[in-house]
């Protein structure tokens, strides 16, 4: 009897055969497998876009596509739920019954995936025994390829954005297939850059892929499916445990975006956020329409994600992303809108708004969930470019993009310099790799004082970053939340936008938000200055220390302690 006991208690509740220790095994091995395949891209990777700023993420999926586990590093823009999406469209447009161990697929088709045309997903079917017959899942890597042709870097028409894919295979059967690789190297300005990506993506895929498989041989079939189900409905019980612990209520934001980068005219929407028992229900009905300028992106890569994202941020930061934790989010999405965008609309900055509007999710929840939500984060991308050739005639971009401070929250000043929430861990590129790339000379960067929002918690702040162009090339420009700056909660005042100031060697000075091309010279110096975080609480609540610290440190100036906290340092320095 006391074996039986023993028995019965190691199984996971529900499901017949799965001992928790096996489970806990299955699980962490599925998203080990994609954590060490980003650490291989990192590695193998040729462009500084992808192994330094990881613009990248890795996913495991099952055989119908569901994400099952992703790398903890990724972009998470890119796999809740764009990986799923391509995957799905190969299966629908090839069949289980014409995908092969060796197989590998790429999609990028906006109608599928909805997001610009440079990111990319490549994925390989992963079988289950010796017979290549069953099919358990996907290993998938969707990276940013950084360039594949298109007239223009940003456009007002998705054709002249650059090559689509409609998952198409690059190999079938273990082959490479030649023509696909030809077109690909000589649709690029940079084929060795690309082509070195794609074989660390490539890499990456069936190396997942075997990690999985041996998950698979070593469990069984049948033993990991469980698990996968299992884990999945783990996921789900936990997430509406935590949303049934929200008060039920209809909760709203406003916010607004710059123009969309063809007018300046703000665009401005409306977040609805409906709790139920244990669901939430996001109303995007408040969205702008789709525009003419490229800051479109499609349902699927665009409202389903920045709901996903926003919802992951407030409800379980701390799970394991999987389709389970997203089935009690329900989404209100009509066509035709800012994040429904019709698959023939520019989308080449596509993901432009994101920042915005996961923070104007959050913000809803101001009132409902008072020790979570935080200040707004300085919310866009804080994008320049320079773009030129070198001295031998040779092309070269050099994409940047400012780190910015995060909200504060009930009992914390906001973090940073981070990437925003559609970012997730990406890194800043070296200054001294930006120096032997490009020609350019970068002389300061330092935190930006007085940036964040003041607040009894002060927001985090923002960057300050000098280059000095050694040679002449043209620059663009493209900073949001000007009209919409990132603001504090409970009390807490909004911080800094952010801005671009060239310096010309004639000490003309010009302050730039959005610029498409701005001729710089040699000697000239660009300014960037990213924004802060949003406080939290009145600033008058502020201890006395605490300001007296960030003063010490730098963080904000005596001016600011004075006007914001009620310092003054000539008395409190006596």
């Amino acid at each position: 009897m006391v074996l039986a006991a023993t028995a019965t208690a190691s199984l996971v509740p529900g499901e017949v055969g799965i001992n928790p220790i096996t489970l806990a095994v299955i699980r962490h091995g599925l998203i080990s497998a994609t954590q060490q395949i980003d650490a291989n891209i990192t590695r193998t990777a040729f462009s500084p876009y992808i192994y330094e700023y990881k613009d990248y993420a890795v996913g495991l999926l099952d055989a119908d596509g569901r994400l099952i586990a992703q790398n903890t590093g990724g972009m998470p823009i890119f796999v809740a739920d764009s990986i799923g999406m391509a995957v799905r469209d190969g299966l629908a447009t090839y069949g289980r019954e014409r995908l092969h161990h060796g197989d590998v697929l790429i999609c990028n088709h906006a109608a599928v995936q909805g997001q610009h045309l440079n990111n990319v997903v490549m994925s390989t079917p992963i079988f289950g025994d010796a017979e290549h017959n069953v099919l358990i899942g996907f290993f998938a890597i969707n990276m940013h390829w950084i360039d594949i042709g298109g007239s223009v870097p940003r456009s007002t028409d998705i054709f002249m954005e650059g090559l689509q894919f409609r998952s198409i295979k690059l190999m079938a059967k273990d082959e490479p297939i030649e023509e696909v690789y030809r077109v690909i190297e000589n649709n690029t300005r940079f084929p060795a850059e690309l082509m070195g990506d794609i074989g660390a993506q490539l890499s990456g895929c069936l190396a997942g892929r075997d990690l999985v498989a041996e998950l698979a041989a070593k469990y069984g079939v049948t033993t990991l499916r469980r698990a996968i189900d299992t884990m999945l409905d783990q996921t789900e019980a936990s997430v509406r445990e935590r949303i049934r612990a929200i008060p039920d209520g209809r909760y709203e934001a406003d916010a607004a975006l710059d123009g969309d980068g063809v007018s300046d005219d703000p665009l401005l929407f409306k977040i609805k956020i409906v709790v139920a028992g244990d669901e939430i229900t996001i109303d995007y009905s408040g969205l702008p329409g789709e525009v003419k300028g490229c800051i479109n992106a499609g349902y699927y890569g665009g409202g389903r994600t920045t709901a996903r994202v926003a919802f992951k941020y407030l409800i379980a930061p701390d799970e394991p992303a999987n389709e389970g934790m997203f089935r009690p989010l329900k989404l209100i999405l009509p066509p035709h809108t800012l994040l429904s965008a019709d698959p023939t609309a520019p989308m080449g900055n596509y993901n432009r708004c994101f920042p915005t509007v996961i923070d104007a999710v959050i913000r809803a929840f101001e009132q409902a969930l008072p020790q979570r939500v935080t200040g707004g984060h300085f919310g866009h991308f804080a994008s320049l470019r320079f773009m030129g050739r070198r001295l031998d005639g040779s092309p070269f971009e050099c994409i940047d993009g400012g780190w910015g401070g995060w909200g504060a929250g009930f009992d914390h000043d906001g973090s940073g310099p981070f990437r925003t929430m559609a970012h997730g861990d990406s890194r800043i590129i070296p200054i001294e790799l930006q120096e032997a790339i490009y020609p350019l000379r970068i002389e300061q960067m330092s935190l930006w004082r007085d940036s964040g929002g003041a607040g009894k918690f002060r927001g985090g702040l923002g960057i300050r970053k000098l280059y000095r162009v050694v040679e002449s090339c043209n620059l663009r420009v493209d900073f949001d939340r000007q009209h919409c700056p990132p603001w504090g909660v409970h009390g807490g005042k909004a911080a800094s936008g952010g801005w671009v100031t060239v310096v010309k060697a004639s000490a003309e000075r010009a302050r730039l938000f959005k610029a498409k091309s701005f001729a710089v010279a040699a000697g000239d110096v660009v300014i960037m200055e990213a924004g802060g975080g949003g406080g939290y609480g009145p600033p008058r609540e502020r201890a006395r220390e605490m300001v007296l610290s960030d003063l010490q440190a730098g963080y904000v100036s005596a001016e600011a302690a004075e006007a914001e906290y009620g310092l003054k340092l000539d008395a409190d320095s006596s």
